[in-house]
């Protein structure tokens, strides 16, 4: 009887280079080309559309080692991937915060915080921290983060819903644009939180831990 030898598991440099080309024959060239006109100065940039990343990622191993090394491509949709792939179970709060300096773009953090910071145990605990930080881009995934949680449920009150609401008020005349924007979007909400009766108390997904 004939042995099978089992086929051996790509490594890490075959699953991103896998990845790339998943991402070249999906790729928009005019998509591609309006974005590096816009401001998006990736080294590559594929022009591929959201929708179609999502139908990639789930065509793809959802690894941390995975990742985190298309987390470090200096490419577009790699990046985008990157936080569709990332189990939430091993991403720690450190490296939340790093992701979050390592990021250029508003995209990255929009799409960023759809697909993995909203999703984390610990999300609210970043929300504080977030906003409260001088960087326009820590400031802009907390505020995008706040805006997720509102939307899911999250009801601050007390002593939180005021430093929220402060901070967002603060936040709305910041030189910032995107910061403007999702900062003023969640001050909405805070304030239809603000309107009496009020409970003393958080609920849902609003402790800080």
């Amino acid at each position: 009887m004939d042995l099978v030898t089992p086929t051996p598991l790509p490594t890490l440099h075959e699953q991103v280079r896998d990845v790339k080309l998943r991402l070249r024959g999906a790729m928009n060239g005019v998509v591609s080309q309006s974005m590096r006109e816009k401001g998006l100065g990736y080294k590559v940039n594929f022009g591929v559309e959201v929708p179609r990343l999502r139908e990639i990622a789930a065509e793809l191993p959802h690894t941390a080692a995975l990742a985190g090394a298309l987390w470090k491509e200096d490419i577009r949709e790699c990046r985008i991937l990157a936080g569709l792939l990332q189990p939430v179970e091993a991403f720690p709060a450190d490296l939340a915060d790093l992701w979050v300096e390592q990021m250029r773009f508003a995209e990255e953090a929009e799409y960023t915080v759809l697909h993995l910071f909203s999703r984390l145990p610990y999300a609210s605990q970043k929300v504080f921290e977030w906003v409260a930080r001088e960087e326009p881009l820590f400031q802009l995934c907390g505020w995008l983060l706040l805006g997720r949680l509102l939307s899911r449920g999250m009801q601050p009150a007390g002593r939180d819903l005021q430093e929220l609401t402060d901070q967002a008020q603060s936040a709305v005349g910041g030189s910032e644009y995107a910061v403007r924007l999702a900062a003023s979007k969640a001050l909405v909400r805070l304030e239809e939180l603000s309107e009496p009766p009020a409970c003393s108390c958080c609920t849902g997904n609003s402790s800080r831990g």
